[in-house]
């Protein structure tokens, strides 16, 4: 796959995973949100969590395990905390996401995947 191909099939698995937020009372502030530290794909809000998402799309379902790791989550972690103070709110909960996205295979969310600051 050429990386045409894969930012192509990366954006259909961050839609996908937005609609299945959505579906799960999540709502979508913003999408493919860059900083100078990094990039978030998505920010959702539900109640009063707010949580900055990495999205992981692989072709096979039993990949999914390692489409993730701290240096992935250390650059969202820093892209999150300079975005926190546009989309948090004094009291709200802040988290750093990620969602598992694979054809044939429900969206897998793994909430608290990086605590801010850790």
């Amino acid at each position: 796959m050429n990386k045409v191909e894969a930012e192509q099939r990366g954006r259909r698995g961050e839609t996908l995973a937005a609609w299945w937020l959505r579906l799960c009372g999540w709502r979508i502030l913003a999408q493919r949100v860059k900083v100078k530290v990094g990039e978030v794909d998505l920010i959702a809000r539900k109640g009063r969590t707010v949580a900055f998402v990495e999205v992981k799309w692989r072709r096979d379902a039993a990949l999914l395990g390692e489409a993730i790791d701290a240096h992935r989550l250390r650059r969202v972690a820093r892209a999150a905390e300079m975005l926190a103070p546009r989309y948090a709110k004094p009291g709200d909960d802040v988290q750093i996401d990620v969602i598992l996205v694979a054809p044939r295979a429900w969206p897998r969310r793994i909430a608290n995947a990086w605590q801010p600051g850790a």
